[in-house]
């Protein structure tokens, strides 16, 4: 296979810095982004590409800045969607704006983004599209909604961008991840809250507990996560000749609690079977 292009949105650490060195590591050609190009500057020193990329800018700006991205090596053949943070709080705690902002940088920043590159992957009929979607999209945890909600809304959003693109031939990949130890748990990345409600203070203390306990100590390697994603976008090391996961997977955590899920999902649905059909003319 010849060496691709990749942009990757959000190189500063974790996820998106373990593609560009592992992208860079099997002789492609990588545009690492970021908010600020000074905490990516050392990227160049492997051979990657350094930008600008901000997915909270405006539509216009985001254009510009792919056009800038295609003209470094003429071309794009895989977006990778990373850009995120993680905003904890009830959700009759936490304001619209909290919302908005979660959502403007998880969902409305990461597909405007897309639109943005779409035109070039169209005039090529052929690109993979990256997004960075999360187990909690399945299984929702209390006291961070709005981050749950947010990749929930990722998920279906590239289920149906899926089926308007590949009769095109471009493909998309959503990777669920499990918990990778990077650096989303740590402020900035994490907008923590406390509750100024006696109902959910026991909630609120156990779920900030676990999740700092949990920082540090997660189970995922984010080096192999990035490898197993290109992996299959290269149809690598044993991926080859199996069907294109919609949604990718990774971390057994993943597994675990997506597989849970679902079997309770199908165990509900068969015990209110006969009643959920019973609507019907």
């Amino acid at each position: 296979m010849a060496p691709q292009v990749w942009l990757v949105i959000g190189t500063s650490s974790g996820l998106g810095a373990e593609f560009v060195h592992a992208a860079v590591a099997r002789g492609d050609k990588v545009i690492a982004t970021a908010r600020n190009v000074d905490r990516i500057a050392h990227l160049k020193d492997i051979g990657a590409a350094v930008m600008q990329l901000d997915v909270a800018a405006s539509k216009d700006e985001l254009d510009l800045k792919a056009e800038e991205a295609i003209a470094i090596y003429g071309t794009i053949d895989v977006l990778v969607n990373n850009a995120g943070y993680t905003q904890f709080g009830t959700v009759e705690e936490s304001s619209n704006d909290e919302w908005f902002k979660q959502f403007n940088t998880n969902v409305f920043g990461t597909l405007n983004t897309t639109r943005s590159f779409l035109p070039h992957l169209r005039s090529k009929k052929a690109g993979t599209i990256v997004f960075i979607g999360s187990m909690v999209a399945w299984d929702g945890v209390p006291t961070v909604g709005t981050y749950c909600a947010s990749k929930a809304a990722i998920h279906y959003a590239v289920e149906s961008l899926s089926k308007e693109l590949s009769p095109i031939g471009i493909k998309t990949l959503l990777v669920e991840p499990g918990t990778f130890r990077t650096e989303l748990l740590n402020e900035p990345n994490c907008k923590s809250a406390r509750t100024k409600f006696e109902d959910y203070r026991a909630l609120t203390e156990t779920v900030s507990s676990g999740f700092r306990t949990l920082n540090g100590t997660q189970i995922g390697d984010a080096r192999k996560g990035a490898e197993r994603v290109i992996d299959v976008v290269k149809g690598q090391n044993g991926t080859a000749g199996k069907e294109w996961p919609m949604s990718l997977l990774v971390g057994s955590d993943a597994v675990a609690v997506i597989r849970k899920k679902c079997e309770d999902t199908l165990r509900q649905v068969a015990e209110w079977e006969d009643f959920s059909k019973s609507t019907d003319l």
